[in-house]
């Protein structure tokens, strides 16, 4: 499934800021907001607090639920990203920017994931914002599979998942007394 950079990417950037597992020091965000094609990766300490609590946030729009809780949680996300799009021609074509040009960098993040969460949500399908099926894994992921079923976060997880499955099926009964 092709998403456009607001949608798909900013989604991708969601779970990867949902997937972190610590609070992150300035230096350790930056690669991951370069990955997902943030431009201003300058963040304070205090902006990469507030980021990581806003990770937390973005956590809870992934996986099974009902579409009004989700969308529930997608519309606070909008509510308190408190941004305003407007239409860019920075590079000579017309595209969306959903914060402003002085906004500092965690409130346009903020404000992407906010918009790439309701992007896959309104235009591609809500289920698309997975949680991983393997029991011992929390990850969320965006699926962009071609057919939407993805439910693992990744071929690691599906394996091993698989391979657990196996063993399951296979185990000789214990012997008795």
């Amino acid at each position: 499934m092709h998403f456009n950079h607001y949608g798909g990417e900013a989604a991708r950037l969601a779970a990867a800021l949902a997937n972190s597992s610590a609070p992150w020091e300035p230096h350790e965000l930056e690669p991951v907001l370069d990955a997902h094609g943030i431009a201003d990766r300058r963040l304070t300490p205090a902006r990469t607090r507030s980021v990581w609590e806003w990770s937390r946030r973005l956590g809870a729009c992934f996986g099974a639920q009902p579409l009004d809780r989700r969308c529930e949680r997608i519309n606070a996300l909008l509510a308190d990203s408190a941004s305003r799009p407007y239409i860019s021609l920075h590079d000579g074509t017309p595209h969306l920017h959903y914060s402003s040009e002085d906004a500092d960098p965690a409130a346009h993040i903020r404000a992407v994931t906010a918009a790439g969460l309701s992007y896959v949500a309104c235009f591609a399908s809500p289920e698309r914002l997975g949680r991983c099926a393997r029991e011992e894994c929390d990850h969320v992921f965006v699926d962009v599979s071609r057919n939407g079923r993805r439910a693992y976060c990744s071929l690691r997880c599906s394996n091993n998942d698989a391979v657990r499955r196996h063993r399951a099926q296979h185990r000789k009964p214990s012997a008795g007394p």
